[in-house]
């Protein structure tokens, strides 16, 4: 254990590019795609359920739901970046299709950048969410929290597990994101030094 954590951190020159590509990319698909399916599932749930029996908590927000859409867009694409990787690894294996370092760490880069993306989106729409409920609370009796609340005109709102619900699904999704960042940090430091594909990048001959 001790030893393959140490490959980790101070790969040697002769270690795998191609290898490491494939292993990290396919880990990083099942993960978005396990982890991924739940916010979708949870997305079609809300979307029968909600318009059929009028259940919608605290009003929508246009914001939270364009940040949200995106999110899942971005987190679509990771997925494919993902399973990208998984077939790089086959390329750079062969040296007949191997391609150049620079298309290399471009595509470790784009991973990079749309797993900061992902991370952001999440973050923004946990924020805005968090705020959204903690304004609900605030308005409520300090007495206790009612399960619906009346406002003016006859209007009804209310707090329901599935907030809660969903809170869970960003942090999963944050999860997912943040592991695939990890590992298309990993695989761009990987790509600028040597390997048993490209024994000369660190030296950049």
């Amino acid at each position: 254990m001790l030893r393959t954590l140490r490959k980790l951190v101070r790969p040697s020159g002769k270690d795998s590019l191609a290898t490491a590509f494939t292993s990290l990319g396919w880990i990083g698909f099942w993960v978005q795609l396990g982890i991924g399916a739940i916010p979708v599932s949870f997305a079609i749930l809300a979307l029968i359920v909600g318009r059929d029996t009028g259940a919608g908590t605290r009003g929508g927000s246009l914001v939270i739901e364009g940040l949200a859409i995106a999110g899942l867009i971005v987190l679509v694409f990771t997925t494919v970046w993902s399973y990208r990787y998984t077939r790089l690894g086959r390329q750079i294996a062969d040296p007949a299709r191997r391609p150049s370092e620079f298309a290399v760490q471009r595509v470790a880069w784009t991973g990079v950048a749309a797993s900061a993306a992902g991370i952001l989106l999440s973050m923004l729409v946990m924020l805005f969410e968090v705020m959204q409920l903690l304004l609900y609370f605030l308005r409520a009796p300090q007495a206790g929290v009612p399960v619906i609340q009346t406002k003016a005109g006859g209007q009804e709102s209310w707090v329901s597990a599935a907030d809660i619900m969903y809170l869970v699904v960003l942090n999963l999704t944050l999860l997912a994101e943040f592991t695939v960042l990890t590992f298309s940090i990993w695989l761009l430091f990987r790509s600028m030094i040597a390997s048993s594909e490209f024994p000369y990048v660190e030296n950049g001959e």
